[in-house]
Formats: structure tokens, C-alpha cells, sequence
């Protein structure tokens, strides 16, 4: 009697702290689009293989092209089946994400690139914004006219931020130079995307770059002989003479991260409220590059080491100042960062006092954008 009151006794003190392991460990993936987009959403399903290989006993399973007003039924369906362990993978899902957590207090949610959170809701983000500023400082040194196009999907926080850190680095180079921007207002469209991109190039823009989640407008500008940058993924292969460099992610370092802490009790359905992931390169979870292993088209090298650029009174190739930065930023602790201050908005108020870096609550709600982005920009604060 007294041996299994005792027994009984540690197994609730193990709940009550946290330490019980989930008999069953299935984690659930919800997609805005479809896993064969070459960008955002095979990414986050490249991960969820690689997490279900290196973790023993997990279980996974996905719902892809997911409208965001069907997020909280889809999840109704996956809790039924088993799922444990949700990820809803796209800022469009914040909301539902937050009451499908209070619907189901029982299940930890992690979502995607938003910033509200509950005890059993964490956020995590593999963020660009650094690498952004570094493929800006290429766009800047390649244009001959002075505009460069981007391809924005929606006009939330996150693509302000990233093009705003873009124009930065453009300007660091070039500073008459302009990001011209517009809006498709869709993750997934090659038809709109391709039709964005050839009017940015009409109006002059000779360097382009995008979010939007399919290889079109690497193809669409090299087929009119103008460079461009990957986005999410490796796309050097659908333009290898004419892809830059890029931005890609690695969301298993993040997945496998999560996973395990819920494995072994880290994290429960009761202590997620102030958990959020902020993954950089530091971390591994983001890398400057045409694709892996290649930070810089070689095609581009020479051109980015001829052009210069002023850092601190001195001159130095663009090429260097790309380098040296991105050593920096995979360090264990950063010096540089293209959201330290003085900053100030193209309307002229001043966002960012000197010295001071953008908090990452800051940033993730950043609704402003920096001088040298031409176009509307939806709730933009005057």
C-alpha cells in the first residue's frame, strides 16, 4: 500500500512540475500553401521530415494550402486524430491559432512569424531581417538605374520589416537608390507574381527581389537578363546565371528544438506563455545564400568586389562588407545589426533613437518603412 501511494505521489509530483513525457508524440502541421511551392511551405515540410527522422517515437502529419479562415476546423479534425502537438505555420493563422489553444488547453500550438501567445500557444520565427540588409547591400552595388522591384506578397509586420532592412542596405551602397514595391496580396500566385515582376521591370527596376513563394520571379527576371535574389529556398537553379544570393531557412533546427523539450517534459501546456523563438543565423537557422553552401554567385563576385562602398570614414568593396557582416551575425554574440539607430521613417519621424537596437517586439509589429521604399504601404503610421 505504503509502495504504490508512493508510486503515485512521484508520478503526480512529475505532472505537477512538468517532467511526464507524452505517451504518444504526434505533431501536427497546418500550411497556407502547397508543399510542392518551392518556397515558405516546402521549407516548413522539409523540416517536419527532418524533425520526424531525428526524433524517435515522433509522429507527423500535415494539412496543406490551408485558407486562414479554416484554420480552427482544420485543427478540430487534427485534435481528434491524435495530434498533440499542433504548428500552424503562417501569420494569416495567429487568431484562430490563439483560440484554437484556449479551446484546447490540453495541446501546445506554436505558431509562426506572430506575436501572441497563452500557456499552451509559444511563437517561433526564422527571421531574415539581417540577411535581408546583406542582399540589399548586392542589390545596391548591381543596379544601374537606381530602382529596384520587389514582389511583396501581404503588407503585415514581417515583409516591412524585411524590405525595410532590404532598402537600408540598398541605400548603404546606393543612397539615391529606390525599393519600388508592390503588393500581390497572395503567399502562392504564380500568375500575379510574374505579372508584378515584369511591370517593376518596365518602370526601369534592374534588380528585383520578393516574397512570394514559387520560383517566378527568379525565372521571369532571368529571362529578361536581371538579377534577382532566392527567397526561402535554394532557386539557383532555375537561374543560375542570374540568382545573386538569397535568403534561406532552416526550420528543423527550431522543430527538433520544440520537440524534444516537449518530449521530455520541458515544455507543457501550462508554461508556453513567454516562450519565442527568435532563430537568426546565430542559431543556424537562417543563411545568406544562392543555395547552401554558396553565400554569393560566383558570377557576381567580381562585380560586388569592384563596387565600394563608405563604412566609418573609410572605402571597402561591397563584396567585404558583405562577408564581414555575415561572419559577424553567425557569431555567438553580434556586434552589428541594420536596425540600430538613428532611424527614422520615410515620412521623417524619428523610429529609432542613436545607439538604441529595434526590440524584437518591435520588430515583429514594426508597421513603418524606411526612406527609399516607393509604393503604398497599407497602415502605414504617418
Amino acid at each position: 500500500m505504503r509502495k504504490s501511494w508512493l508510486i503515485g505521489a512521484l508520478m503526480a509530483l512529475a505532472l505537477g512540475f512538468g517532467l511526464a513525457q507524452p505517451a504518444n508524440l504526434k505533431a501536427c502541421f497546418i500550411y497556407v500553401g502547397p508543399i510542392g511551392d518551392v518556397g515558405w511551405t516546402y521549407a516548413h515540410d522539409e523540416a517536419r521530415r527532418a524533425a520526424e527522422k531525428a526524433i524517435p517515437g515522433l509522429t507527423t502529419q500535415y494539412v496543406e494550402s490551408v485558407k486562414p479562415a479554416d484554420t480552427l476546423a482544420t485543427v478540430d479534425r487534427l485534435v481528434a486524430g491524435g495530434c498533440n502537438v499542433i504548428f500552424t505555420t503562417s501569420f494569416d493563422f495567429m487568431d484562430q491559432t490563439l483560440e484554437a489553444a484556449k479551446k484546447y488547453p490540453n495541446v501546445i500550438f506554436a505558431h509562426a512569424s506572430g506575436f501572441k501567445r497563452a500557456p499552451n500557444m509559444l511563437t517561433y520565427m526564422a527571421d531574415f531581417y539581417q540577411i535581408y540588409y546583406l542582399n540589399g547591400l548586392m542589390a545596391g552595388a548591381l543596379t544601374k538605374s537606381g530602382k529596384v522591384g520587389y514582389v511583396a506578397a501581404f503588407p503585415i509586420p514581417e515583409l516591412k520589416r524585411h524590405i525595410s532592412a532590404f532598402a537600408l542596405g540598398v541605400r548603404a551602397v546606393n543612397p539615391k537608390a529606390t525599393v519600388n514595391v508592390k503588393w500581390i496580396n497572395a503567399w502562392f500566385d504564380p500568375v500575379k507574381a510574374r505579372e508584378a515582376a515584369e511591370a517593376l521591370m518596365a518602370e526601369g527596376n534592374d534588380v528585383l527581389a520578393f516574397t512570394e513563394d514559387t520560383a517566378t520571379v527568379v525565372q521571369t527576371a532571368a529571362r529578361r537578363k536581371v538579377p534577382s535574389f532566392s527567397h526561402y529556398n535554394s532557386m539557383y537553379k532555375y537561374a543560375p546565371d542570374y540568382v545573386v544570393s538569397g535568403q534561406l531557412v532552416d526550420w528543423s533546427v527550431i522543430y527538433i528544438d520544440i520537440l524534444k523539450k516537449v518530449q521530455n517534459g520541458t515544455y507543457t501546456p501550462k508554461n508556453l506563455q513567454n516562450v519565442d523563438y527568435w532563430w537568426l543565423a546565430r542559431e543556424k537557422a537562417v543563411m545568406l545564400g544562392a543555395q547552401v553552401g554558396m553565400p554569393i554567385n560566383p558570377k557576381f563576385e567580381p562585380a560586388l568586389k569592384k563596387a565600394t562602398m563608405t563604412v566609418n570614414g573609410k572605402k571597402v568593396s561591397v563584396y567585404d562588407r558583405v562577408m564581414e557582416l555575415y561572419k559577424d551575425i553567425q557569431s555567438p554574440n553580434p556586434k552589428w545589426d541594420p536596425f540600430t539607430g538613428p532611424i527614422r521613417d520615410r515620412n521623417g519621424v524619428l523610429r529609432v533613437p542613436a545607439g538604441r537596437k529595434m526590440t524584437v517586439k518591435e520588430l515583429n509589429e514594426m508597421q513603418w518603412v524606411v526612406p527609399g521604399v516607393v509604393g503604398p504601404v497599407p497602415d502605414e503610421p504617418k
